[in-house]
């Protein structure tokens, strides 16, 4: 299965339990195939309207197809982890610039892994 965590600075809050499964931070400073492009991230949060988050959207799209099209490899043994571990692909979302979890570049990287690999469990669910 493959799902989304949101990651906190410092301590965890009480009550915010850990996701049960492998975490895998893909934020922007990562070297995660699902990474968003430190620049990207910068405009969107400078613009959080719904014309930076289409900007973004569509970015982020083309990012990761084309990182997909040069090597798949790190997709596809992504996708061979979560078909036998619960994997979580953490970010900082939501956050006071970024409130809605929903515009967050997991929610979209979860969308392309199950377009990708449809016999792939997905959770779209945030765990925070």
């Amino acid at each position: 299965m493959l799902g989304r965590y949101k990651i906190y600075r410092g301590k965890r809050p009480s009550g915010h339990a850990w996701p049960d499964g492998v975490r895998q931070d893909s934020r922007k400073h990562t070297r995660h195939c699902l990474r968003p492009g430190a620049d990207m991230v910068t405009d969107y949060l400078d613009d959080p309207s719904d014309a930076g988050w289409k900007h973004f959207s569509k970015a982020y799209k083309q990012l990761v197809s084309s990182r997909f099209a040069e090597d798949c490899q790190p997709f596809d043994e992504l996708a061979e982890l979560g078909r036998s571990n619960g994997v979580f692909l953490g970010c900082s979302c939501p956050t006071k610039k970024n409130p809605d979890p929903q515009r967050c570049h997991t929610a979209m990287a979860l969308e392309f892994m199950r377009a990708k690999y449809p016999d792939l469990p997905i959770d779209a669910q945030l765990v925070q």
